[in-house]
Formats: C-alpha cells, structure tokens, sequence
C-alpha cells in the first residue's frame, strides 16, 4: 500500500515523496542478490546516496525516517528486506524502529545472516608518508562463510580518502606481502579494538568525505561497531 494513504503518517519530507517511492521501487532488487554480504553492500549504496545529498544530519535523520514509514507502507518483499538491512546495519539510532517495522516475515534464506558478522583479522598496510594508512579489517559471517574485507585509507590527519569493501581477501593480502617483499610498504597486525576506535574518531570527525567514500560508508560505520564491540 502506498504512503499516500489517508490515515498514514505524515512524512517528515513530503517534498522527498517521489524519491521515497524511488527507493522503493528499487528494493525489489533486494531478493534476487545472492546473500547478506551482496544485500549490505546494496544497503549501503542507498543510504549513501541520501547521505551524500543531505544538507545537514538532521535532514538526513528526517529522510531516512520517512524511508522507514514508506518502506513499511510499502509491504512488499523489497521493502521488508530493506528494513531488515537497515535494522542490522544502519544507523544505531534507527535500528530498533526499522526491525519493528520489519516485521517478521522472511523474506530470503541470507536475511536472517544481515549484520552478524565477527571479525577476523586486522592489517595495517604503509605504503609511504604521502601515501597515509591503509586499514584493512577482515569479517567472516557468523557461519564462516563470505570472508571480506574492510579497507580504510587514511590521509594526513586520518582524514578518510577511500572506503571500500574487497571480496577476494587472500588477493589483496598477496598483493600487499609482494608489494612489502620489494620494500614498497609496510604491512603488519593491529589490534582490532585500537582500528575501531581511530576509523570511528575518523568517520566522525570528517566534515565531508570524498564522493566515492559514500558508497561504503554506512557498511564501515557498522563495522567499526563490530571492531569496538558496540
């Protein structure tokens, strides 16, 4: 059922109508991905684009409320998926209202998977002091299945110039023990615990990031929540 209903709630931003609708629609993608992993990266991309177009925090709260609403109005497979995403790995302080409006419906076999993710290992890569900090954070699900990789980098001033999410884990690690054999880097162990809390002071502490950082955002705030223990 559509948003626009007499008795739904009022939105927030009912100027942002069209878009909510848009991102709606866009949600039935959500139950042909093949797991959790493909879902949060598909989460993520969504919230950052209404994260790179908000004017400020509050205008973002406010939207990504009447998301909530009109994903919930919606009632459709997508809509459910996407408020199950978004009560494991999206903002903390919209997780509760987006799993009541979840409901309880199963929606795929990887739904129950979202969000449970441990961490595995956890690399610091220097490549030179123009180059700044790479942080790579590694997460199994809680199966053991889907093993990924967070990746930070990290400018002077620990201000974030890239956030991506890598797949092939083992490629990337083979690649930095080269590149650290022909003496072109440093790549050694960090403390899990230690990682979260400097890319936390770092998401947070940047007033703006880079447009390609946005994509990946949403997905590196909830795993610093896991590196942190939050």
């Amino acid at each position: 059922m559509s948003s626009t209903r007499p008795d739904a709630p009022r939105l927030m931003l009912p100027g942002l109508h069209e878009v909510y609708e848009a991102f709606v629609r866009q949600s039935a993608e959500l139950p042909d991905l093949n797991g959790a992993l493909q879902a949060e990266l598909w989460t993520s991309a969504q919230l950052g684009a209404l994260e790179s177009t908000a004017p400020h925090a509050e205008g973002r709260r406010a939207a990504l409320g009447d998301l909530i609403t009109s994903l919930r109005d919606a009632g459709t497979p997508g809509g459910r998926l996407f408020l199950r995403a978004l009560a494991a790995m999206g903002p903390r302080e919209l997780r509760g209202i987006a799993r009541r409006a979840a409901g309880d419906a199963v929606d795929a076999p990887w739904a129950p998977a979202l969000g449970r993710v441990s961490v595995s290992q956890v690399w610091l890569i220097q490549e030179g002091p123009l180059d700044g900090d790479r942080l790579v954070c590694e997460f199994r699900y809680q199966d053991g299945s889907s093993l990924h990789a967070l990746a930070v980098r990290l400018s002077y001033g620990d201000a974030p110039s890239e956030i991506v999410v890598v797949g092939d884990v083992p490629a990337l690690m083979t690649a930095a023990r080269q590149a650290m054999q022909a003496e072109l880097c440093v790549v050694q162990p960090y403390d899990a615990g230690a990682v979260g809390e400097r890319l936390r002071a770092a998401l947070e502490g940047a007033p703006t990031l880079p447009e390609e950082c946005y994509p990946a955002l949403a997905l590196a705030r909830h795993r610093v929540d896991v590196l942190t223990g939050r």
